[in-house]
């Protein structure tokens, strides 16, 4: 079997290079031009703007050459030292780096809705995403709160959440992209069902149905017996009394200054935040370009950066592409198995 043979077995993965203001485009062009190893795991092709891609490669001091365009996916040939980009609406070379853009902003989406309509035509087999800016998204008139629900929206799912996995961790999140105000509103019974199902599910497909799912309090010491606010009681203990009996191996509410060092000394593999900092501040303080954000309860692999833009130091060459290299081997791994991933979430909750 030749290497072209080989190299179209392999699954495709369609990267978003994000807001081409940002990051993005540096880190995929160190990712493909400098990690060829990742060429034995899976086909990789751009989804962007070819001509924001060569500039990112010459900033870098190689030949822009190396960036070429296919039409689909299927002409990629994924050679070492090749960026190939499938061209997603028209060039934003000349908008600056740095600074929010709402070209950028729609730049962003246009990508993200691109990568989305070639999963759902069958042509690649994960997506993974550099990261977008919602303030530049916004102002393009794009009010989504961020990548995973822009994503839900395409594949038309309803149950899904953002999960940050690092290692065999994986961090569910009740409400994601919200104010704190309105998280404690969205931690409702049937939020919380529908998240432990959904966690339930993944780790049942991942062949870890064994492995209990540990739910944070929402509030300090999981609500002190309701002196420190009644939604713990109320709300998540009877959402896990009722995941057990429907067979799902649950736990909580732990409070969440004893869960989370739990977890990291590997006491629990699968963990249910219910609001964004909750996860994401203890998660990016042990783990930083370690972890990757997946989005369970699409029928596609989604896997992203777990960091922003980082606008400051856009187009220094210095961004570290670690976390993108993570998230496109984490895609790759998971998109043999995801068909089952995807039924049992959508048969377990409805999705």
């Amino acid at each position: 079997m030749t290497q072209s043979q080989v190299s179209k077995q392999l699954p495709v993965l369609a990267v978003t290079v994000g807001d081409i203001a940002g990051i993005g485009p540096e880190i995929t062009a160190k990712m493909l031009l400098g990690h060829d190893d990742l060429r034995g795991k899976a086909r990789l092709v751009v989804v962007a703007d070819a001509a924001v891609m060569s500039k990112a490669v010459s900033a870098l001091g190689a030949d822009p050459c190396r960036v070429r365009v296919v039409a689909t996916p299927e002409q990629a040939d994924n050679a070492p030292g090749t960026i190939e980009v499938v061209q997603a609406g028209p060039s934003l070379a000349h908008v600056p780096l740095g600074h929010i853009s709402a070209e950028a902003g729609d730049g962003a989406v246009r990508y993200v809705t691109t990568a989305c309509a070639l999963a759902r035509a069958g042509k690649v087999d994960a997506i993974v995403t550099a990261p977008l800016n919602k303030a530049a998204m916004h102002a393009a008139g794009h009010k989504w709160p961020g990548h995973t629900e822009l994503l839900a929206h395409e594949f038309g799912v309803k149950t899904f959440s953002l999960v940050l996995s690092a290692g065999d961790l994986y961090v569910f999140h009740a409400t994601t992209h919200v104010s704190l105000r309105q998280a404690i509103q969205d931690v409702t019974p049937g939020r919380m069902r529908d998240i432990l199902r959904l966690a339930g599910s993944f780790a049942r497909a991942l062949g870890r149905a064994d492995e209990p799912v540990a739910v944070a309090g929402l509030n300090p010491h999981a609500g002190e017996n309701g002196i420190f606010g009644s939604e713990d009681d109320a709300i998540i203990a009877p959402a896990v009394a009722e995941a057990n009996a429907a067979g799902i191996a649950a736990a909580g509410p732990i409070p969440a200054d004893a869960l989370f060092p739990q977890a990291v000394r590997g006491k629990w593999k699968f963990v249910v935040a219910c609001y964004h900092d909750q996860g994401h501040a203890p998660f990016k303080s042990v783990y930083g370009d370690d972890g990757v954000n997946i989005t369970v309860g699409l029928p596609v692999v989604r896997v992203s950066v777990d960091h922003g833009t980082a606008f400051d130091i856009a187009g220094q060459g210095i961004a570290r592409e670690a976390s993108l290299v993570l998230a496109a081997e984490r895609a790759a791994h998971l998109s043999a198995g995801w068909g089952h991933v995807w039924e049992t979430a959508r048969a377990t909750t409805g999705g």
